[in-house]
């Protein structure tokens, strides 16, 4: 296995690392949405709270998605110039980085959804 190649296993393996703390982040930040107001009778949403999450879950997760889209990206233009014929797996590897900021927007905008 060239040293490349090896580069791009260890970056892949980073970036795989780093979605899940991402994913971490999109399961606390629906905790934090359902924080009731203090002193509201029914366990009133604090919206303020929800709006905080839902942007935490939007703006970590496109941070997220841009650092491992970076990372992924680099390595797989290593490799590509290396090996022609792995470009089909390395779009599959960027486009699961890119997954992760679609799955930060799906988690605020049904934080949004339950606040209004």
């Amino acid at each position: 296995m060239s040293p490349r190649a090896k580069i791009a296993i260890a970056l892949t393996l980073f970036t795989a690392v780093l979605a899940m703390g991402a994913s971490l982040v999109l399961f606390v930040t629906p905790a934090v949405a359902s924080i009731p107001v203090p002193g509201s009778a029914g366990g009133a949403l604090d919206p303020g709270m929800g709006y905080l999450a839902a942007a935490l879950a939007t703006g970590i997760s496109a941070l997220a998605a841009g650092y491992a889209v970076a990372n992924v990206g680099a390595a797989a233009i290593g490799a590509i110039t290396e090996k022609p014929e792995l470009m089909g797996r390395m779009l599959i590897l960027v486009g699961l980085a890119e997954g992760i900021a679609i799955y930060g927007l799906i988690v605020s905008i049904l934080i949004l959804n339950r606040l209004g």
